[in-house]
């Protein structure tokens, strides 16, 4: 079970719970008051919380408890222990767990926090994130992607480094369905009324969509999303649209109960390790590249140790060795030499995929969305909930 499998199992309620992050009060934090005590120093220590199965893991000897190699290897290099937490199971979820803390200009507890894209917008708007000092962080300013540096809710990613990154785009079963899929409106053709699937969460959904209307994601309008809007209506209406999933769609895909439906990159890398002719695409007209994002909450106690861990990752050879396990778009280029260099053909293998290292026909085609504004957000996701039937 890939980790965004799991995660949507267990945040099935996340659309609703939506709305509900949202009502959280604005109380915007102002730069100066945003850091706190920093123990790094006499403290070796820090609080890393993330999502369940985004880490590489190895058995001990028959105790049943993993090991953290990464992990394992920052500690031994730097002194610094790392207590680990897989407690985000879903983005609105942890908002609401640890909002009441940075809302109240509190601790959280926690020095190092893994959040979505949209997510992170939200954390940065209120400000209740800390900008890095990147002058302590040499690896993240020479090997994070390019196109990733500045997203347009973090400009220079100041307060905020991709931990992974992936692709929203379309899987299909090509053997079965009998033709390539090459565009978004190719998931409209008549042979699959019915055998449709699309993503329920609204920001995981709206930018492919906009995109195969031609939209330009990075900049769209509340035109573009309610035209999109539309055409969704009528396709659900006309019931060309089997349903609206989180992760499930891995299942109605491998059932064959649907043929194309959106997706994510990483679990469609482990569908094909079981079914070969389930297949990948970014259409023509573009698919959206988001992120996973870490990031130090206010008032952290430990935020030097923190932006140590966050450069670790950033090595190309630790970022290779999280990239065999978690199967995602490496956020660090350079780790592909690594792997391409591994004596190991299946490791080695994977330097090739383009979903975990786009080559730069796919990149060209792909964008970071424009955010959903506060402002924009509970009509928004009244409408679009409306029409999933949430």
């Amino acid at each position: 079970m890939s980790r965004r499998s799991l995660l949507r199992s267990l945040g099935a309620g996340a659309a609703g719970a939506a709305l509900a992050g949202c009502g959280v009060p604005a109380a915007y934090v102002e730069p100066g008051d945003r850091a706190g005590r920093d123990t790094s120093d006499s403290d070796r220590s820090l609080h890393f919380a993330n999502w369940p199965l985004y880490i590489d893991t190895e058995d001990t000897d028959g105790t049943g408890e993993s090991r953290r190699p990464t992990l394992d290897a920052f500690t031994k290099r730097t002194g610094i222990s790392v207590t680990y937490t897989e407690e985000i199971n879903d983005n609105d979820e942890f908002f609401g767990k640890i909002s009441p803390a940075l809302i109240n200009h509190q601790s959280t507890g926690r020095d190092l926090i893994v959040v979505s894209d949209w997510m992170a917008a939200r954390f940065v708007r209120l400000g209740w994130v800390q900008e890095m000092d990147r002058a302590a962080q040499p690896n993240v300013a020479e090997y994070l992607d390019p196109q990733l540096r500045s997203p347009a809710f973090d400009e220079g990613r100041t307060h905020s480094v991709p931990w992974q990154s992936g692709i929203t785009g379309i899987a299909y079963n090509r053997r079965k369905l009998g033709r390539e899929i090459q565009h978004t409106s190719d998931l409209w053709a008549g042979d699959l009324r019915g055998k449709v699937s699309l993503l329920s969460g609204l920001d995981e959904s709206f930018a492919l969509l906009m995109q195969g209307n031609g939209v330009d994601i990075t900049r769209w309008t509340a035109d573009d999303f309610h035209e999109m809007c539309e055409q969704v209506d009528k396709l659900v209406r006309s019931r060309h649209i089997r349903r609206f999933t989180g992760n499930d769609y891995i299942k109605d895909l491998s059932t064959g109960d649907v043929l194309a439906c959106q997706a994510y990159s990483g679990d469609v890398i482990q569908l094909q390790a079981d079914n070969p002719d389930i297949e990948f695409v970014v259409p023509q007209e573009g698919a959206e590249l988001w992120s996973e994002s870490l990031m130090i909450p206010n008032l952290a106690g430990h935020k030097r140790n923190a932006e140590k861990l966050v450069d670790h990752y950033y090595e190309p050879e630790v970022a290779a060795e999280l990239a065999t396990w978690v199967n995602y778009v490496c956020p660090v280029p350079a780790a592909r030499e690594v792997l391409a260099s591994s004596k190991d053909e299946e490791t080695a293998a994977l330097a090739e995929d383009p979903l975990i290292f786009p080559d730069d026909a796919m990149r060209k085609r792909l964008a970071i969305a424009r955010d959903i504004t506060a402002e924009e957000r509970s009509d928004f996701a009244k409408k679009w909930n409306s029409i999933v039937g949430l």
